[in-house]
C-alpha cells in the first residue's frame, strides 16, 4: 500500500461519477418518454404488441429504433419486461394509452417547446431583468389554446378531486383566480347543480376557457371574465376562491398580495383554497415543485418554488382564519385553506 492509499479517506473508494453522469444525461429519459407518446408506443403495447419486432411493425419504425427506445423505457421503469415481451407500467397503462379515460399525452409533451431554453438555463440564471408575469402576460389566443389543450385533461382530474375533497354544499359562487381552462369550476358546477362560478384570467385565456365551459354544458352557470389578477379587482359576490396550479409562476410578494386581495373580496364566512406545487418547509424537495420553480427562470419571471409554510404565512398575514394545509396529490400538490371571518 502506498502512502497515498494510507491517507485516502476510507469512504471515497465508494464515490463514483455514475450519479452525476445519470443526472447530466437525464434529458434522454424525458426525450424517450415524449417520443414514446408521440409515436404511440404505449398505446401499441396496450393493444397487444410486445416485442421489438411487433412494436416496429405496429408503429412503422425500424426494429433497431424500437429496441433502442424500449430499452431506455425499461431503464426508466416505464415499461416492464418478461422474457422478450413488454408491458406498460401501471401508471403508463392508466394515463398514457390514447383513448382511455384520463389520457394525459398532451400534458407529457406540454413543456417540449421550452426544450431549447432549458438548454440555455445558465444564461437565464444570469439574467437580471425579471418580470412579474414573465412570458404568460403576452399570451395570444393560439398560445392559450395550445397551453390549455395540454393542461385540460389533467386539470379536470384535479378539479374532480377538489370537488370530492371539499364540501361545497350551500356555497353560491366560486371565483377561480387564474383559472385557465376552467376545469375546477366545471367540475364543481357538475357536482353541485345550484353553484355558479367565474373563471378570472387573461383575455386570450378566457376565450379558450369559454370553449371548454360550453363543451361541458355549464355555460349557464360558469363564465370567464377577463382579469389580470395581479392588477385588476376581484368580484365581491363570491363565497369561495380557488387558485390552482399557478403558484410557482409568481413571487412571494405577488402571491401574498393576491391572497390578501381575495380575502378582502370574499363574502364574510367565505373560504379560499390554494392548490399549489409547494416544497417542504426546509425547501429541499419534492422534485416536482422544485422543477416548476426553477422553470420560471426559463420564463424570465420572478416566480419561484414556495414552501407550504410560506403559503400558510401568506394566508395568515392576509387575515384568514382557520388556516390549514391538506395533502392534495402526494408529492405534487398541497391544498392550503383559510376562512374569512364572519
Amino acid at each position: 500500500m502506498t502512502q497515498g492509499d494510507q491517507t485516502r479517506p476510507a469512504d471515497t473508494a465508494s464515490v463514483t461519477t455514475v450519479r452525476l453522469q445519470n443526472i447530466a444525461q437525464s434529458y434522454g429519459a424525458s426525450a424517450a418518454l415524449m417520443a414514446a407518446v408521440e409515436v404511440g408506443l404505449f398505446t401499441a403495447i396496450s393493444q397487444g404488441a410486445g416485442t421489438y419486432d411487433e412494436i416496429a411493425a405496429a408503429l412503422s419504425i425500424h426494429p433497431t429504433n424500437a429496441e433502442r427506445l424500449m430499452v431506455m423505457l425499461c431503464a426508466t421503469g416505464l415499461l416492464e419486461k418478461t422474457g422478450d415481451r413488454h408491458a406498460n407500467a401501471p401508471d403508463v397503462e392508466r394515463f398514457l394509452v390514447a383513448g382511455k379515460p384520463g389520457y394525459m399525452g398532451p400534458w407529457i409533451t406540454f413543456t417540449k417547446p421550452q426544450w431549447n431554453e432549458w438548454g440555455r438555463l445558465g444564461e437565464h440564471i444570469r439574467a437580471t431583468d425579471l418580470k412579474v408575469m414573465g412570458a404568460i402576460e403576452t399570451f395570444t389566443v393560439a398560445d392559450a389554446r395550445r397551453y390549455h389543450n395540454a393542461t385540460y385533461a389533467i386539470g379536470m382530474g384535479a378539479g374532480r378531486r377538489f370537488a370530492r375533497q371539499v364540501d361545497l354544499r350551500g356555497r353560491a359562487r366560486i371565483m377561480d383566480i387564474g383559472g385557465g381552462s376552467g376545469a375546477y369550476c366545471i367540475a364543481a358546477a357538475k357536482e353541485h347543480a345550484g353553484l355558479r362560478a367565474v373563471v378570472l384570467d387573461l383575455p386570450a385565456v378566457c376565450e379558450v376557457a369559454r370553449e371548454f365551459i360550453a363543451a361541458n354544458g355549464v355555460a349557464d352557470r360558469v363564465e370567464a371574465q377577463a382579469c389580470n389578477f395581479v392588477r385588476d379587482p376581484f368580484p365581491t359576490d363570491c363565497d369561495v376562491a380557488i387558485m390552482a396550479s399557478n403558484l410557482p409562476m409568481y413571487s412571494r410578494e405577488t402571491i401574498a398580495a393576491v391572497i390578501r386581495k381575495a380575502h378582502d373580496a370574499l363574502l364574510a364566512g367565505g373560504e379560499m383554497h390554494l392548490i399549489g406545487e409547494t416544497t417542504n418547509d426546509s425547501r429541499t424537495g419534492p422534485w416536482g415543485p422544485a422543477y416548476w420553480g426553477l422553470g420560471q427562470a426559463v420564463n424570465d419571471s420572478l416566480g419561484l418554488a414556495h414552501s407550504e409554510a410560506d403559503v400558510i404565512g401568506y394566508f395568515r398575514a392576509a387575515g384568514f382564519a382557520s388556516v390549514a394545509a391538506h395533502e392534495f396529490i402526494p408529492g405534487a400538490l398541497s391544498r392550503i385553506t383559510g376562512t374569512r371571518a364572519a
